[in-house]
């Protein structure tokens, strides 16, 4: 469970500067949370806020750490409470699907920045979710209004697929990544963080 709106992210990201969506920017963070076991809160401000002063704002980052903490959580953990922080649903349809495709942008090119195996090692379940997301980032919206019934349930069952989707592939990669990093195969920074334990959003840094 989100503990921020995407209306308190996109005035947050606003306010620090940065020109990347809040979609997208969550987006970013789930990619490379998704293929890096110790991706730091750090690393993803270094790709969504330009200015180094507002980035060590700590008083403006409130809802950023709580995004980080809760996105990394539910993530690793076994409830399955992942969510993709998109427009609420009050907003029209042809602008919650225009977040949805500026998600699967971002999670792209997270997925990119982190640590992926080579594609022909990667599972074909991934290789084709992963193609899938693609096509949703590439895709054109042309809705008038709000959208009808259909459109909405179309809408909500690509979100879903999406939801699904990105936790399949954090689960099928990250232990392979993980050990890589244990057996020496890749290296993990100091700095970052241990994913074996929760965070609290108050000491991340």
């Amino acid at each position: 469970m989100l503990q921020v709106t995407f209306a308190e992210v996109v005035r947050v990201l606003e306010g620090l500067g940065s020109s990347v969506p809040a979609a997208e920017a969550h987006g970013c963070l789930v990619g490379a949370l998704c293929t890096s076991p110790h991706y730091s809160m750090d690393r993803w401000l270094e790709e969504i806020i330009p200015d180094e002063d507002r980035r060590n704002d700590d008083d403006s980052q409130q809802a950023l750490r709580l995004l980080y903490a809760d996105t990394l959580n539910s993530l690793r953990g076994e409830d399955m409470e992942f969510e993709v922080l998109l427009p609420d649903d009050d907003i029209s349809l042809a602008t919650r699907a225009g977040g949805l495709s500026q998600w699967c942008q971002g999670f792209l090119y997270g997925f990119g920045t982190g640590q992926p195996p080579k594609e022909q090692e990667l599972p074909g379940n991934v290789n084709e979710i992963l193609n899938d997301l693609t096509h949703i980032g590439r895709a054109s919206v042309e809705l008038e209004g709000d959208g009808n019934e259909s459109e909405e349930e179309a809408y909500a069952e690509v979100v879903e697929y999406v939801r699904v989707g990105v936790q399949l592939i954090h689960d099928e990669l990250i232990p392979a990544a993980a050990h890589r990093i244990e057996t020496g195969e890749e290296s993990a920074s100091a700095a970052d963080l241990d994913d074996d334990q929760d965070l609290d959003p108050t000491t991340l840094h």
